[in-house]
């Protein structure tokens, strides 16, 4: 919207010209939604209080998160409403990949909406009951795979590109690209909402994959910079890099209350939509390997549940003392903070690797 009050006060005073550029929409969008996380979170955490909106914590878990029974949830409510505003407010709304961006935000953050409001409203331990948790995220990864395939204008745009080797594209039909892409887009969601389990733990490394997908988008949305690194051409991609900063902002906002000892937690209303809004992007600017690479932690967290499950039911042992592993961790006498903080340091090192790409050829 404020690019449009700046394209009619561009015709008196030209300064105003400056934010047409992306660079300077995205310095503004991590602004803005930082300030927005900054300036509503403490009434909302709160209002949040007052209603007795509170996490019920595990039994069976390590006993320090005992204390962390009845802290306020559901605050990725804060991070949704920055992003959306922010977005709003600096992207380009004729752009359609904006909106197929906020329509994944929607549908995801509603389920996990539901989903909390279930277990600590309602008092549902059980929450929003899987099969329709997954029919409902099945059905926003599938529609917006079904969305993206339709935009695309080239066959790059639905090919699957191999990271590290030049110029390969595995070319994707219809139906495999909506599978491939369901797969990211559920995934990626879950992925995010099992690593959300200590203070701080999920947001920070879905900042540094939002800061990295923020130089893909940029890159394959250039014609020259697409060509001269190998990576596909993707008009109109590069305004996603308004929707990364303000994922960026808000993520950075929301951490200035969910750092130890957090006094909010995201809930599945925030990891479930921002997860999936990690894999929405990274189909677009077609980096759906390099995101398995640099969500690495997230990775991790998933394989060790599912470890831990496919063990239990077949031989009756449990691989690791608890899952997902950031757990496991803790109960081998790891305090919290160092968890977080060594599982921060090796998503860096994954979203540098997977920023590497862009030159191994």
């Amino acid at each position: 919207m404020l690019t449009w009050l700046a394209e009619y006060l561009a015709h008196y005073y030209s300064g105003f010209g400056v934010v047409h550029y992306l660079t300077m929409r995205a310095i503004l969008s991590i602004l803005t939604a930082i300030s927005i996380a900054l300036l509503v979170g403490p009434g909302m955490i709160e209002r949040l209080r007052q209603m007795k909106i509170g996490q019920a914590v595990r039994t069976d878990g390590p006993q320090t998160h005992l204390i962390k029974s009845g802290t306020p949830t559901m605050g990725g409510a804060l991070i949704l409403v920055a992003i959306l505003i922010t977005v709003l407010l600096w992207a380009d709304l004729h752009n359609p990949y904006i909106w197929v961006c906020m329509l994944v935000m929607g549908v995801f953050g509603a389920v996990g909406w539901v989903d909390d409001y279930r277990k600590v409203v309602e008092r549902d331990s059980r929450g929003l009951p899987a099969r329709w948790k997954y029919l409902w995220q099945s059905l926003g990864g599938i529609l917006a795979a079904v969305v993206l395939f339709w935009l695309a204008q080239t066959p790059e745009e639905h090919a699957l590109l191999i990271p590290m080797v030049k110029q390969v594209f595995l070319p994707l039909g219809f139906g495999s690209f909506v599978f491939l892409s369901y797969l990211v887009i559920v995934g990626s969601s879950n992925a995010v909402n099992l690593t959300d389990g200590l203070d701080g733990l999920a947001i920070m490394p879905t900042v540094m994959v939002a800061a990295a997908l923020t130089v893909f988008a940029y890159l394959c949305g250039n014609v020259k910079f697409a060509e001269y690194l190998h990576i596909p051409y993707v008009a109109r991609a590069g305004e996603l890099i308004v929707v990364t900063s303000s994922m960026i902002g808000a993520g950075l906002g929301f951490l200035w209350f969910n750092a130890y000892p957090a006094q909010v937690f995201m809930g599945d209303v925030g990891a479930l939509a921002l997860g999936a809004m990690l894999g929405t992007i990274a189909i677009i600017v077609r980096q759906e390997i390099v995101l398995f690479i640099m969500g690495g932690v997230f990775v991790m967290e998933t394989v060790s549940v599912m470890l831990q499950v496919a063990s239990f039911k077949l031989t009756g042992r449990r691989i690791f003392r608890m899952a997902p592993i950031h757990h496991h961790f803790e109960l081998k006498g790891w305090p919290e903070t160092k968890v977080v903080v060594r599982f921060w340091i090796i998503s860096l090192m994954l979203v540098l690797l997977g920023l590497s790409t862009l030159k191994i050829r």
